[in-house]
């Protein structure tokens, strides 16, 4: 017996480490006490939670609309919120539902559940004029939604390394996502997913800290389900785009070069073809957020060239 005791003591170890692993993911429910804690920002009831928003200077004429993409919420967008306010745009920015502070509810996320949330919230807050749409990656399936359902709220589309043209896929997965999914995504991914935030960026030593503040997400009750559900329900938005494409509504791209996430050379000709009208800036020795790795040429395409270009 008492040679089993060491052996049984590695045992109770190690369950209790894989305990604590658990533990320490999704624990925290964006509740009332949650939002209480924030403090930046705003919060508003909308359809279907609480969504969290950033806004200035929304009387303005030209207001921008930051959204961002598959997984890092608003905060991806810092610089160019910032550079916004400081030029005298009016912008807003917000976390949709299942990112950031915004609420994780428990149903499908797909375009249409971001695109109405960007929508009900333009219209709760009064916003009458016209809008600059801007969508990050994932963030890109959003704003082409939003332009399909709602071209009157338009006054340009800028995609930013978007999401929505790759795609192979035509039919989403709306499944249910069962507590068995979420299990297997939380252990399979949760432990290296916060590093791998790095890989979007060409050259990662720049942005030391940009996983550790990730890791923040990870305690959010009911992100993965989110992750999960949004993966599910991309599909190609090929035949949206292409109607976009015939529309006069003014589009523009901007891409990084190096961009390894979503490759600009695997949709390049595709672009041409169903947006010919689309006007594509290629930012120099960037990844996947030219808004940040090179927000300096960034800043000048963006605010120089497309809000300036009346065309």
């Amino acid at each position: 017996m008492k040679t089993m005791k060491p052996f049984i003591y590695l045992i109770f170890l190690f369950l209790y480490s894989c305990t604590n692993d658990v533990e320490k993911y999704e624990y925290i429910i964006k509740n009332d006490t949650f939002r209480n804690s924030i403090d930046t920002g705003h919060f508003i009831e909308l359809s279907n939670g609480y969504t969290y928003y950033e806004l200035s200077n929304i009387d303005d004429d030209e207001i921008i609309v930051l959204i961002h993409g598959f997984s890092v919420p608003s905060y991806i967008w810092d610089e160019t919120y910032f550079e916004s306010i400081k030029r005298g745009y009016g912008v807003i920015r917000l976390d949709l539902y299942g990112r950031g502070y915004s609420d994780n509810p428990d149903i499908i996320y797909n375009d249409e559940l971001y695109a109405n949330q960007v929508v009900e919230l333009i219209e709760k807050l009064g916003v009458t004029q016209k809008i600059n749409l801007v969508g990050l990656s994932n963030g890109g399936r959003v704003i082409s939604k939003i332009a399909f359902d709602y071209p009157e709220l338009i006054k340009r589309l800028v995609y930013v390394s978007p999401a929505g043209f790759h795609n192979k896929k035509f039919i989403p997965d709306t499944s249910q996502v069962t507590d068995k999914d979420i299990k297997e995504f939380i252990n399979k991914n949760y432990s290296t997913i916060s590093k791998g935030q790095l890989l979007d960026f060409k050259d990662p030593s720049k942005f030391i800290g940009w996983d550790t503040k990730y890791d923040k997400l990870l305690q959010y009750k009911g992100f993965a389900r989110a992750l999960i559900s949004t993966t599910r329900n991309n599909y190609s938005l090929d035949y949206i785009n292409q109607h976009i494409g015939l529309s006069s509504l003014p589009q523009y791209a901007i891409w990084g070069d190096s961009d390894k996430v979503l490759p600009l050379d695997k949709v390049k000709i595709k672009l041409s073809s169903i947006m010919p009208q689309l006007k594509l800036f290629v930012i120099n020795n960037s990844g996947h957020l030219p808004n940040k790795e090179q927000f300096d040429d960034f800043n000048n395409v963006f605010f120089n060239k497309i809000l300036s270009d009346n065309d």
